[in-house]
């Protein structure tokens, strides 16, 4: 039997396969080269539509949100300024900002848009 192929790294799947210099997972598509160093994509913090997040960018919320304790709730639309990133989130909500009107609190980023 030949050497077998390690799994993929992002979604874990044992199906991987060759194709030149990289290596291909056909469940989710993603490809690498097993003899570089890989960022974890765990690390990378991605908007809504996929544009990577770093610090100090301003998003815009794509979904009205409601916040406990208050009458209003987050528009559509509202823009957060010098967002601060926290990976590994245990509760989900990876971005950590203030928000005009309602303070300091933590979103998801799957609820945000970065403004281009």
């Amino acid at each position: 039997m030949a050497d077998a192929l390690p799994a993929c790294p992002a979604c874990s799947s044992e199906y991987t396969y060759e194709m030149g210099a990289l290596l291909v997972c056909p469940e989710c598509a993603h490809e690498w080269n097993p003899d570089e160093d890989q960022i974890l994509d765990s690390s990378i913090i991605k908007d809504a539509v996929g544009n990577i997040l770093a610090d100090g960018d301003t998003v815009t919320v794509i979904k009205g949100l409601k916040v406990k304790g208050f009458p209003q709730d987050i528009k559509v639309g509202t823009k957060v300024r010098n967002i601060r990133l926290v990976p590994d989130a245990a509760n989900g909500h990876d971005i950590d900002c203030k928000v005009d009107g309602f303070g300091q609190m933590q979103l998801k980023s799957s609820v945000v848009k970065k403004v281009l």
